[in-house]
């Protein structure tokens, strides 16, 4: 009788202990405000997102969810800080695969665990890279281009944001796996770089929808593909590399992800990847995920998130390692 008593005691004790497994973490939470970490400045298109779903999650939180911008350190500032974050759910941070899977291979130091400390809650949006050309240039498909670098004199140049920079990156992805001879120009800023590929000072260029589409509607710019595996609703008739190249495992892409510290509570991270997957499933949020330039992905699982992490790591960790890039920078 008193092993029974003492283990039913011991049963009330675990459910009432603070951080227990089980619901009722979930059902406490949240008890605060919840503060979402944006790595960029306000009015970024991340930032603008995160604004729109945060009234969204508010809502169906019951607490409120503010925006806290905090660029640096090329987005590992906002990832240091959130790491190091109280793990119950009430501090999360959204970041890309710059300093989750490309700046934990590039830099020698990072002042965190990208694969251990933090717990993925929602992947909502790809962010995928159009390549653009001078049009000057006589090229107007891949497979042109292709024959073009190939045959050409001299190596074509090809803009970026600056070495190990994900555009940088896509860029030597595609010379490589192509074989083609192109040569590498840096630009401290997205407008540097456009303003020089529209002068033609530079060739072609991987860059960003959003910041290409008013110079490619003009003509200023000409469109060959999008890197992602379908194609850009606001670019519909672009096609994809996969399409363009015929290279149906050709797929580079940035992305989206709201994560909290590695040691939340399981159940609130569900509860999160729950209620961001209906939110972002919505048709609404779905369109304006598409007007700023990016792709909506659906309400993948967590398990299929860590999944595409594994692999969006290990394609980005090849690719610094194959080009000698491991450890570079300071």
């Amino acid at each position: 009788m008193l092993q029974r008593i003492f283990a039913a005691a011991a049963v009330a004790f675990a459910v009432f202990v603070p951080g227990a497994p089980g619901t009722a973490n979930a059902q406490a939470y949240p008890s605060k405000t919840v503060t979402v970490v944006v790595p960029l400045a306000a009015g970024a298109g991340m930032d603008v997102l995160a604004r729109l779903y945060a009234d969204k999650l508010q809502a169906k939180l019951g607490k409120p969810v503010v925006i806290e911008n905090k660029p640096g350190a090329a987005l590992m500032l906002a990832a240091a800080s959130v790491a190091a974050a109280p793990p119950d759910g009430h501090t999360l941070v959204i970041s890309t695969g710059t300093p989750m899977a490309i700046n934990p291979v590039l830099y020698k130091k990072v002042n965190y665990d990208a694969q251990k400390d933090f717990a993925p809650i929602s992947f909502y949006a790809k962010a995928p890279f159009i390549l653009v050309v001078n049009p000057e240039l006589p090229v107007k498909t891949v497979p042109e281009l292709i024959k073009y670098a190939k045959d050409s004199a001299t190596p074509v140049t090809f803009a970026s944001l600056g070495t190990g920079t994900p555009l940088h990156l896509a860029g030597e992805y595609m010379k490589q796996r192509y074989g083609l001879s192109m040569t590498h120009v840096p630009y401290r800023n997205t407008g540097q770089a456009l303003a020089d590929l529209v002068a033609g000072h530079v060739k072609i260029s991987f860059a960003e929808a959003g910041a290409t589409l008013p110079l490619i509607r003009e003509g200023k710019l000409r469109v060959l593909a999008v890197t992602s595996s379908q194609r850009l609703p606001n670019l519909p008739d672009v096609p994809t590399f996969a399409e363009a190249a015929a290279d149906p495992e050709f797929e580079l892409v940035s992305w989206h992800m709201l994560f909290a510290p590695a040691a939340t509570p399981r159940d609130i991270v569900q509860r999160l990847n729950r209620d961001m997957n209906e939110i972002m499933s919505d048709p609404d949020m779905q369109k304006k995920i598409s007007d700023i330039g990016l792709m909506p992905v659906g309400a993948p699982s967590l398990e299929q998130t860590q999944k595409f992490l594994a692999s969006d790591r290990e394609k980005w960790g090849s690719l610094l390692q194959k080009l000698g890039l491991q450890g570079t920078v300071e």
